[in-house]
């Protein structure tokens, strides 16, 4: 189930944006105006089965209508650097984008992950192995708390190495355009591998 529904002041931004009466916009999804008015004011909701004839009207996305809020592309060159990491909670599914999205798996809308400096207990090392980087992370890989992928941000793209308890916590990217490393622990959430890994790109460039 999802975990936000569609708000009346939502209808309403998007309805006057798009420059349609309340009428118009019940004809276009078969409702009465009265009906409109209503979930404008608060006074009730659309029923589960209109939302995506809403969204069709109101010209979004059904999840950006149940969201809230409206994406815009700001990311038109596709900036790898700008890559964003999503982890349902529900499925383990991995989701990235290349810039700012409003993700949703398992009817849950997903937060984007906020990395963080690989610390004591996620310790990273990535050593220059036959033209690639080879990386390794000190963790547990039980069931319960492991290292679920590892992943390079590269100049043209975003590679993901999805990783399973009792598995090794490693893998091995192309060294040429690899801009960062990016690792993800189950319990504890995003991590940079950041320590060595410009100083062995500058290595490698020389």
């Amino acid at each position: 189930m999802i975990n936000q529904y569609v708000t009346g002041a939502m209808i309403k931004r998007l309805r006057e944006e798009k420059k349609l009466t309340q009428t118009e916009l019940a004809e276009k999804i078969f409702v009465t105006d009265k009906a409109v008015s209503k979930w404008e004011t608060g006074r009730g909701y659309p029923d589960i089965s209109l939302v995506e004839s809403l969204a069709k009207a109101l010209g979004v996305s059904v999840i950006e209508l149940l969201s809230g809020e409206n994406i815009t592309n700001k990311n038109k060159a596709a900036n790898m650097s700008k890559s964003q990491f999503y982890v349902c909670p529900v499925c383990g599914n991995v989701i990235q984008s290349s810039g700012e999205a409003v993700v949703s798996c398992c009817g849950i809308t997903l937060p984007c992950l906020e990395s963080e400096n690989a610390d004591e207990s996620h310790k990273v090392k990535i050593d220059l192995v036959e033209e690639e980087y080879f990386v390794t992370i000190e963790h547990v890989m039980s069931k319960e708390h492991y290292i679920s992928f590892i992943t390079a941000i590269r100049s043209d793209g975003v590679e993901i190495k999805k990783l399973y308890p009792e598995q090794n916590a490693e893998a091995r990217f192309k060294i040429s355009g690899t801009k960062q490393i990016y690792f993800y622990c189950n319990r504890h959430g995003l991590f940079k591998g950041a320590e060595n890994i410009h100083r062995l790109i500058d290595t490698y460039s020389r």
